[in-house]
């Protein structure tokens, strides 16, 4: 299995024996050793992955590096944070993913107004299965817990993903600086439910939302 580490917090560097890692094609900025590159596309494994994307009009391309030695990849000097998994799921926004081990499955799944008031679309990517996954984030992303005593809400500018046992409901009419006395703000808001991990960054993504 692949090895992912940072060097810094913009550079990851993934350690292949043999193996191979799925990344975002261009996402690539040195290697040394042996590689062999591949350009995938889709968004997803199989016809579900593909219809979706394409009826959505989203794009979602990766690359598939396989060899010997140690691949470096950067995306727009983003935050890189690793992510791992154990037999489980994880949501994540396609314009944060950077990279996984190929062993892991990617798929979509639907979001409803959720991707479309991010600004995302109504698809968003998941990953599942045991390995790594590096996400970018535009700053250092922050890791909020979820349980059932304790419910959160996330602008949908500032959710990167998602794992658990978690379910998400669509709240409009909501904002933070309505409540702070100010006059703008987004118009929807994400409320996650139960048990699990929500990923968020400290800057908004533009949303469709809007301001109210």
């Amino acid at each position: 299995m692949a090895t992912f580490r940072l060097q810094g917090s913009k550079v990851l560097a993934v350690d292949l024996s043999g193996d191979a890692v799925k990344a975002k094609n261009g996402a690539m900025v040195a290697y040394d050793g042996q590689m062999a590159f591949k350009k995938l596309s889709g968004g997803g494994e199989g016809i579900r992955g593909m219809v979706t994307r394409r009826l959505t009009g989203e794009q979602m391309v990766l690359m598939e590096v396989k060899g010997h030695g140690t691949c470096f990849f950067a995306d727009r000097a983003s935050e890189i944070n690793l992510v791992n998994l154990h037999n489980d799921k994880l949501y994540v926004e396609a314009s944060n993913l950077l990279a996984t081990d190929a062993g892991l499955r990617t798929g979509t799944s639907f979001t409803g107004m959720r991707g479309a008031t991010s600004g995302n679309g109504l698809f968003t990517t998941t990953i599942e299965g045991t390995g790594q996954a590096a996400l970018m984030s535009d700053g250092p992303a922050v890791v909020l817990r979820v349980s059932p005593q304790y419910p959160l809400t996330v602008d949908p500018g500032a959710y990167i993903a998602h794992q658990g046992n978690v379910t998400q409901s669509f709240q409009s009419g909501v904002t933070f600086r309505t409540f702070m006395g100010e006059g703008g703000g987004e118009a929807f808001q994400v409320r996650f439910e139960g048990d699990g991990l929500v990923y968020v960054q400290p800057s908004e993504r533009n949303t469709i939302g809007g301001d109210v």
